[in-house]
């Protein structure tokens, strides 16, 4: 167990996350009639503290079941069919098989429909990104990741993961080929159509002027590795001093004093003319 926590502990410190061993997708690349076999792995992981939730009286985790609502039995998994609500309490139910038969192309292969600039794609679309690996033929790879580093492109195309066809990017990071999942113009609020937005007065000339100051003396390149998720630390160090058993005194952060606008302005730009 020790040498589980050793080995947590010095995964925590690396700037990427483990390499994953299995893949959780496999088809091909089409582009007219160029095949690339390949595999899709998991690229992103969501770390942070996962919680269980137990029966506070022994301490003991409680168990997920599927509970028929009409019945208030506990359903085994041999019954359990996927069904579609048409209206309030109506479902059409379906069979694993009569899905298996609808499913797209892409659940199998992405066809690509053309090549666009990467960077006209609003990141706003940007789902998940996975990475897409050679299977069986590295030549056809190496050639599409070759072309699309040379002329700075992304494939566009479509895929089905689980139940869901997503339009995916493919392009290439750090020497390798991934594919970004997108999300549907549909998926997407407006913001403009927030009615609160179209109240928006106009800045005061003063307050805009300290504005564009604190925002050019902030200005400087994005580094991912400058962030780390602070509260997990926090909640990892409370793991250890419990398993110590030692008294946790629970400290309350102070209260930020309210201060008005062009005072928070100026006071802003004074801290940052300290030397940091």
């Amino acid at each position: 167990m020790a040498q589980e926590n050793m080995q947590e502990e010095n995964e925590s410190e690396k700037t990427s996350a483990p390499v994953p061993r299995r893949s959780i997708w496999s088809g091909s690349i089409t582009i007219g009639l160029v095949n690339v076999p390949v595999k899709l792995y998991s690229m992103i992981y969501d770390k942070g503290i996962s919680f269980r939730f137990l029966h506070k009286t022994d301490g003991q985790p409680l168990k997920y079941v599927k509970m028929c609502s009409k019945e208030d039995t506990i359903v085994p998994w041999n019954e359990v069919v996927r069904g579609y609500e048409v209206s309030k309490n109506e479902y059409i139910l379906f069979e694993k098989n009569e899905l298996d038969a609808v499913k797209p192309e892409s659940d199998r292969r992405i066809r690509i429909s053309k090549f666009v600039d990467y960077f006209s794609v609003d990141p706003i679309y940007f789902d998940r990104t996975y990475a897409l690996l050679p299977d069986k033929s590295k030549e056809a790879y190496a050639l599409l990741l070759t072309a699309l580093e040379r002329k700075n492109k992304a494939a566009a195309g479509r895929i089905t993961l689980r139940t869901k066809e997503y339009p995916a990017l493919l392009h290439t990071y750090k020497g390798a080929l991934v594919l970004t999942t997108l999300r549907y113009a549909y998926d997407v609020v407006d913001p403009t159509d927030f009615e609160e937005l179209h109240k928006l007065k106009e800045p005061d000339k003063a307050e805009l002027g300290l504005a564009i100051k604190i925002v050019t003396d902030l200005s400087g390149e994005f580094d991912i590795t400058e962030f780390e998720d602070t509260y997990m630390k926090k909640v990892q160090q409370l793991v250890k001093q419990k398993m110590k058993g030692e008294t946790i005194t629970v400290e309350r952060p102070p209260e930020v004093e309210a201060k008005g606008l062009m005072v928070a302005l100026r006071e802003t730009l004074k801290q940052l003319e300290k030397p940091q």
